[in-house]
């Protein structure tokens, strides 16, 4: 697996937040209600769905329907070297509450520093399937240009070898495993990301509880989470006291 790092400061390792378009179904235009429930439907398996069903799995899983949800939070890092050691993992941002503005500012962030797929790498845990065709359908719907780097429409995964997900480098060829980060990183005895808030935390603190820092946090940890843990996989040493640095926060005014 050593030939899949080419310079582990050319990768970028990302973590994004999601959230349901509304804060209820009740609270979405009438024209979602019927979308949604037909969704509802292939999602339990069941012919009928009840309104009060609906409107319970809208709040629990529309987060993580492209269709049906908004991207609130990029995290992305990097490791620094210097003399050609691993020096720091520098830390940056993309919080905004308009997702136009959001989604611009990581393009923007791709396209300047990591626009060559054969040079630059972008690692996450389950990428592929989550994080990667969630944050190109949303530039797609708000007419943000999708960078080379993660532009994989009709390619196949051998077509694409500049995304790293550790989920896939942890399976070995085992398509049915799933494992979460949280697991991995403690089967690893590595420091688990999730304290207190969890994936299924985000849709309470952004729409009712507005801990937009809680949520920031939440995705930093993430994104150290999965650089340790590519390290652990690819065997490379990381230096006992590195530092973890927080570039900035990316947006205009956070609430």
């Amino acid at each position: 697996m050593a030939s899949l790092v080419k310079n582990i400061s050319d990768i970028l390792f990302l973590d994004i937040e999601t959230v349901s378009l509304f804060p209820s179904l009740d609270q979405a235009p009438d024209e979602i209600w019927p979308l949604w429930t037909k969704k509802a439907k292939q999602i339990l398996r069941k012919q009928d769905v009840s309104q009060e069903e609906a409107a319970q799995l809208y709040v629990e899983k529309a987060g993580i329907y492209s269709e049906f949800a908004k991207v609130v939070c990029i995290s992305v890092g990097f490791f620094r070297k210097e003399n050609n050691e691993i020096e720091e993992f520098r830390l940056k941002t993309f919080y905004e509450e308009d997702e136009h503005f959001l989604l611009q500012g990581f393009s923007n962030l791709l396209n300047a520093h990591y626009r060559l797929p054969l040079r630059s790498s972008l690692c996450g845990h389950n990428i592929r399937e989550f994080d990667v065709p969630f944050i190109c359908r949303r530039m797609l719907m708000q007419q943000v240009d999708i960078p080379p780097l993660i532009d994989l429409a009709g390619k196949k995964p051998w077509e694409t070898p500049q995304i790293l997900d550790t989920m896939q480098l942890w399976r070995f060829g085992d398509i049915k495993n799933y494992t979460s980060l949280d697991l991995l990183a403690s089967s690893l005895n590595i420091q688990s990301p999730k304290g207190t808030m969890s994936g299924a935390d985000v849709h309470q603190a952004y729409w009712f509880d507005k801990d937009y820092l809680g949520i920031i946090k939440y995705c930093e940890e993430d994104v150290k989470c999965v650089a340790r843990v590519f390290a652990r996989i690819m065997q490379i040493s990381l230096p006992p006291d590195i530092r973890f640095r927080t570039m900035t926060v990316f947006n205009r005014e956070l609430p």
